[in-house]
């Protein structure tokens, strides 16, 4: 968020996210990838429950629930200097581990059915049936982008095919 007059064209003032999630639960998706920089100002958000807008010259407090999500190993992230030790150990109150999808083969059928499902409603189609050749070769593969990439294979097939 921002004051009015934080910059040219901030005429009046905005909240931002963390503003509107007061009360709720915030979601940070690939924290692994945050800048040093930015991962300092989340330090006071998560220890203190408060940051400043944009401009702002007095301190906003929040009730937030933080949830964080990375694929890197944020623990040797630290070690190395690429992720911030003192917002690792307030993130890492309670931790688990997804294991990727080449190593939950069993999941894989489930998930392209959920996907069919997902995308016969989202782009209006009518799949009905997977050739079994095709279940076997999504089985086989190893998924190096995960459950994004078989959902994103999934729906350029639906895309691309005709029938059922």
């Amino acid at each position: 968020g921002y004051e009015a007059g934080a910059f040219t064209d901030a005429k009046k003032s905005k909240s931002g996210i963390l503003e509107d999630a007061d009360g709720g639960t915030i979601f940070l998706d690939e924290i692994g990838d945050m800048s040093l920089n930015l991962q300092a100002k989340l330090v006071k958000v998560v220890e203190e429950r408060k940051f400043r807008r944009l401009g702002g010259k007095k301190d906003i407090k929040v009730d937030l629930l933080v949830i964080a999500a990375t694929n890197k190993d944020l623990r040797e992230e630290a070690r190395n200097g690429n992720f911030r030790q003192d917002l690792y150990h307030r993130l890492n109150v309670i931790s688990f581990e997804m294991p990727c999808l080449r190593e939950r083969k069993e999941d894989i059928p489930l998930l392209t059915d959920h996907f069919i499902q997902f995308f016969n409603s989202d782009i209006n189609k009518v799949i009905k049936t997977v050739p079994e050749e095709i279940r076997r070769a999504f089985t086989a593969y190893n998924w190096p982008g995960n459950v994004r990439e078989l959902r994103s294979t999934v729906e350029r097939a639906m895309i691309l095919s005709e029938g059922e």
